[in-house]
């Protein structure tokens, strides 16, 4: 198994940027209870001086997991624009582990959108993360 081989039924974002590029890779499944799950197995580059995943990245995972699936779960998928992000930490990752975002979409209405994700290690919840988005009208697919 190579360092990003993501369990079976996760396929590579389906968007991306340079930034996550940089950041991933980056994977996803639809689910059918709970929508939009994005994944990542952590390798060595996301590793803080302690050897487990860097809390920057986590919130980097959270951040684009609650945006993906508040977005994605409109046709045509909302314009959102992160206005606060809030993270917990309660466990850590390490090299190997493989983990995943699991968003509960609050409200979208006509100005904002707010929505709450669990980060997940082994069904473990590691982080507790709620953002509130401001929309900025359709996403654009540049």
């Amino acid at each position: 198994m190579s360092e990003a081989d993501p369990p079976p039924g996760y396929e590579p974002l389906f968007r991306t940027s340079p930034f996550l590029e940089t950041v991933g890779p980056l994977f996803c499944r639809k689910d059918a209870e709970r929508g939009l799950v994005i994944g990542l197995r952590i390798a060595a580059k996301h590793a803080n001086a302690r050897g487990i995943a860097h809390g920057g990245l986590l919130v980097t995972l959270a951040d684009v997991a609650l945006g993906y699936r508040t977005a994605f779960g409109e046709d045509p998928p909302a314009g959102l624009i992160t206005a606060n992000l809030t993270t917990d930490f309660a466990g850590a990752a390490k090299i190997g582990d493989w983990v995943e975002a699991h968003v509960d979409v609050q409200k979208v209405g006509s100005r904002l959108a707010f929505a709450n994700a669990f980060l997940t290690v082994d069904g473990e919840r590691i982080v507790r993360a709620s953002a509130v988005f401001v929309r900025a009208g359709p996403l654009s697919e540049t």
